[in-house]
């Protein structure tokens, strides 16, 4: 079998010969990534925007982004409100956090008691902390949503959202999890996103780790310490190889990618998050992340499922 496992016969025809089918979600033994959205913030992908479930045991424990879209997908996928161990928000362009209050409005009519910790980034003059923007949509008197306002606080018979707004300099050896009856571990540090306070994740289910780099340049070291070893790291493909360097500032090359992958010794690599520009050439982006990385390729599609190993 080919190290390089492309899962997109419509858009890379030489490679079809070599496709695998997605696992089926959800497994009913182990660990699995579905991806819930693979797509950018341009509606032209026939993709929805970012987003992600971890599975654990035929259950959907985490929930990394809910990007414009991605709410149609998360009721396709059969992912539970009630089974949400937690929710990370990476940052807070809207093909990444957009539907969120959509799934809480589902959340609703789920029955669920138990809070719910959510994680996002701090901000900025020009960008809102978690924080802000939970207030801005739920605040109970200025909200947009005011409606939703007892997320805040847990009242009218709503389950509390815990909120973690993960700051700067924050520990990221921490779980931000602990103490709390939970069968994973979920880890936080910020990623250079040119001027847009970004966090990347790393989720733990026993030895098993999915670390999602989110939006990101792939410029700070200190992130290949944070995935190192992964079981599966997560990268967002955006621009292809050759980008000027107002979109390098935002994301990373496929060259880059690679190369992140590739010191921080990931097991496998997915990537998504694609946009136009990227898929136009996608044979060729594929290749200079090839170069610089020697393991599994695998290419993200809306509802697509890899089973964690």
């Amino acid at each position: 079998m080919n190290r390089l496992i492309v899962l997109t016969c419509c858009l890379v025809a030489a490679a079809c010969s070599r496709a695998e089918s997605p696992a089926v979600c959800p497994p009913g033994v182990g660990v699995a990534v579905q991806v819930l959205g693979s797509g950018g913030p341009i509606a032209d992908d026939a993709r929805a925007s970012t987003a992600y479930v971890v599975w654990v045991d035929g259950q959907s424990r985490a929930l990394i982004d809910m990007g414009s879209g991605s709410f149609l997908r998360f009721g396709e996928a059969g992912a539970d409100f009630t089974g949400l161990d937690f929710v990370g928000l990476s940052h807070f362009h809207t093909d990444h956090a957009a539907d969120f209050v959509a799934l809480l409005k589902s959340g609703v009519f789920s029955g669920r008691e138990r809070p719910l910790p959510v994680a996002g980034p701090s901000g900025n003059q020009r960008f809102p902390g978690l924080d802000d923007f939970l207030a801005a949509n739920l605040d109970t008197e200025t909200g947009a949503y005011r409606y939703l306002g007892s997320y805040l606080d847990g009242s009218d018979r709503l389950p509390q959202l815990v909120v973690m707004e993960v700051a700067k300099d924050a520990d990221t050896g921490a779980n931000l999890l602990a103490g709390r009856d939970s069968s994973i571990a979920a880890f936080a540090r910020h990623v250079p996103h040119g001027i847009v306070p970004a966090i990347g994740f790393r989720i733990e289910v026993g030895d098993t780790s999915i670390v999602f780099a989110s939006d990101q340049n792939g410029s700070n070291p200190a992130f290949i310490d944070f995935a190192k070893g992964t079981s599966l790291l997560v990268m967002h493909m955006v621009i292809p190889e050759g980008a000027g360097e107002r979109a390098k500032q935002l994301h990373a090359e496929p060259s880059r990618i690679g190369e992140v992958a590739a010191a921080a010794s990931a097991q496998q690599l997915l990537l998504s998050h694609f946009m136009a520009r990227s898929l136009r050439d996608l044979d060729s982006n594929v290749a200079s992340v090839a170069k610089n990385y020697g393991g599994d390729v695998l290419l993200a599609e809306d509802l697509g499922c890899f089973a964690v190993r």
